[in-house]
């Protein structure tokens, strides 16, 4: 994979998964979680383990955004038992012209996009408990957004579920928020160190409470 830097064992619910150490810029790197390149056997159980964890709030819906959260939230809906879940998209369509609409700004994108609420659902989370899925929480600014759309469509957001969350810096993002994260597990991110003999760089992890 270009960019990559090494690997890391990831422990994610009951799973160890190793996953690439991909840079961002020249001094900050991540261990990629992407649910698109998943086995189904480990997204399912990731998916039930979370689901287990999500049950302790009320929900009636599921909602993600576009687009690595798209795999983890259909699995989750099928976990809880439900049938329906919701898509908040970015890239515009004719049928979203009517959308309700918020900025966000993602660690591993380099421009600013645009999360719609197609107004044709507006009802499937008007007055409902909503869990919003995401893959990976990390600056926490998608997830912000996503619950900016959501409560501006008058929706009860009960919890943020995710496969886990990334160094610490979206509790400031998230502020009270933060409190509804149920995650299965904590990534670093990796900052470059010097080796000894200064002839090269190692990679080291920086974890949420170091």
């Amino acid at each position: 994979m270009a960019g990559q830097v090494g690997t890391f064992l990831a422990n994610i619910g009951s799973q160890r998964l190793d996953l690439p150490i991909t840079l961002i810029d020249r001094e900050l790197a991540v261990a990629l979680l992407i649910t698109a390149d998943l086995d189904l056997s480990v997204l399912s159980r990731s998916a039930s383990e979370l689901a287990g964890e999500l049950r302790k709030t009320p929900i009636d819906i599921v909602v993600t955004a576009a687009t690595m959260g798209i795999p983890l939230a259909i699995e989750v809906t099928r976990a809880l038992g439900l049938n329906k879940y919701l898509v908040l998209h970015k890239t515009p369509k004719t049928y979203l012209q009517d959308a309700l609409c918020e900025d966000v700004k993602s660690i591993t994108t380099d421009k600013i996009q645009t999360l719609r609420l197609d107004a044709a659902r507006i009802e499937d989370v008007k007055d409902k408990s909503v869990v919003f899925i995401d893959d990976v929480i990390s600056t926490g600014q998608s997830a912000s957004a996503a619950l900016r759309l959501l409560r501006k469509a008058g929706a009860q957001v009960s919890a943020i579920g995710t496969l886990a969350t990334e160094n610490g810096n979206y509790q400031e993002t998230l502020g009270d928020d933060a409190r509804l994260i149920k995650a299965l597990g904590s990534l670093p991110v990796f900052k470059p160190v010097k080796s000894a003999d200064g002839q090269g760089t190692t990679w080291e992890p920086i974890y949420e409470n170091g």
